[in-house]
């Protein structure tokens, strides 16, 4: 087999659609590819394109962007201005989307200008990169959906904590204004043995209640007794040691006792850090 049907076999056999032009635009040679695409989409299903100018088909499309961009494309490669054009395109038909990716270079070995315009179907790959987008938009659109979520999460547990904070301030405000100064009057008194130890018992309930530091307290692995938990509670409400006395039933001497207790367990013994106040930061904390 000659050289040149050897050449012309092996562009026939290639997908790509392969055209020569000379150097005013017309197609002197063309692949099957070529011919193929260009008879499918003519009204004449004879057609045939040698002999055709393309430069004059791609600036007859005035409308049409890319067919100008070819067209240039060509021209400047034919100049000898540009080693080599590429640009992809669209060109879908009714029934389906199609992209193109078209390719000019010089044509080597006439002294006469020319070019060879290749035209590669690269529609599965566009289709595939459309997909691409489409999934990172969606993607995109549940990060923020996801974003929203957690922003209107985290207003909701600000909106619970602020909430609980209020209802704690709350319940303590009014059962230290309006219930303990008068259970403290019951155990002042003359009260049986019965009466003053159920009071005792509701008094000291209402305390662990209304005090969340005790919470504190208990996290810091202090092993409080009963009456020092008392006394530490009173303390950080601002009772002296005299009413702590009369509250509790029990000597100044000994009110003095468990406060001296309660600094060194808590690491105050020599310092001068005030224990009310000290008291105070671990409620808030």
């Amino acid at each position: 087999m000659e050289p040149a049907h050897i050449y012309k076999e092996v562009v026939n056999s290639i997908s790509a659609h392969v055209a020569i032009i000379d150097n005013n635009g017309t197609i002197l040679e063309t692949n099957d590819a070529w011919e193929r695409f260009s008879s499918e989409n003519s009204e004449d299903a004879a057609y045939k394109s040698i002999g055709i100018n393309y430069l004059n088909i791609c600036e007859a499309a005035e409308q049409d962007e890319d067919a100008q961009a070819v067209a240039e494309g060509i021209r400047l490669v034919l100049a000898g201005a540009m080693p080599e054009f590429v640009t992809h395109y669209p060109c879908h038909s009714p029934e389906q989307k199609r992209w193109f990716v078209a390719r000019v270079v010089p044509f080597h070995g006439d002294r006469n200008a020319k070019a060879i315009v290749t035209h590669e179907n690269v529609t599965p790959i566009m289709e595939m990169q459309e997909a691409l987008q489409k999934k990172e938009s969606e993607l995109m659109q549940e990060r923020e959906k996801l974003a929203e979520t957690n922003t209107a999460l985290r207003v909701l547990l600000r909106q619970r904590d602020e909430d609980k904070t209020r209802l704690e301030e709350t319940v303590y405000n009014n059962v230290d204004r309006l219930v303990l100064p008068y259970i403290e009057k019951l155990l002042q008194a003359q009260l049986t043995e019965k009466q003053r130890t159920l009071t005792e018992i509701v008094d000291n309930n209402l305390r662990d209640i209304i005090s969340p530091f005790l919470r504190t307290l208990s996290s810091l692995g202090l092993l409080l007794t009963p009456q020092e938990t008392e006394v530490a509670n009173l303390v950080r409400g601002g009772r002296s040691s005299k009413e702590i006395s009369d509250i509790m039933g029990i000597s100044v001497a000994g009110v003095d006792f468990h406060r001296k207790r309660l600094r060194q367990k808590l690491g105050l013994a020599n310092t001068r850090t005030n224990l009310r106040s000290y008291l105070l930061t671990l409620e808030s904390s």
